[in-house]
């Protein structure tokens, strides 16, 4: 099992690359960055230098709210592997203020609690490396 966060679940460290390096670099500061494509306007998730929708390579990055609401999500009470230590957790979709879902875990919180249209806020889990991974904690 890797090392676990302050949240207790695991915190392996992310690939990081040329595209991804201005998100992780502002997770490692507890701030959430994201790129919107000049073209459409849409917020692009998984953060990259490129935009799916017009193909578009301009995208200018900005810093997000870090607020957002459970879109979906379930309790995990058994898992087998690496992960088994650290049940139960919340696995969860949420919809930031800016457009985009992600997928996350919900932290900070009695797991049983987090429901669907919850009021989230972005919350960093520092990894080993230095990044830190983007979880929600109920706002």
């Amino acid at each position: 099992m890797s090392e676990l966060g302050q949240f207790g679940l695991p915190v392996p460290p992310p690939t990081v690359n040329l595209e991804t390096q201005r998100f992780w670099d502002a997770t490692a500061e507890g701030r959430l960055v994201l790129p919107r494509c000049d073209d459409s306007g849409d917020v692009v998730w998984y953060p990259r230098e490129r935009c799916d929708g017009p193909g578009s390579t301009s995208v200018t990055w900005f810093e997000a709210s870090g607020r957002g609401t459970v879109y979906s999500c379930t309790v995990t009470r058994r898992i087998p592997g690496s992960w088994r230590k650290a049940a139960p957790f919340v696995l969860a979709y949420v919809e930031l203020e800016e457009g985009p879902r992600v997928l996350t875990n919900i932290v900070g919180c009695d797991p049983d609690t987090v429901h669907i249209g919850q009021a989230v806020q972005a919350v960093f889990d520092p990894t080993p490396d230095g990044p830190a991974l983007l979880r929600f904690t109920p706002a």
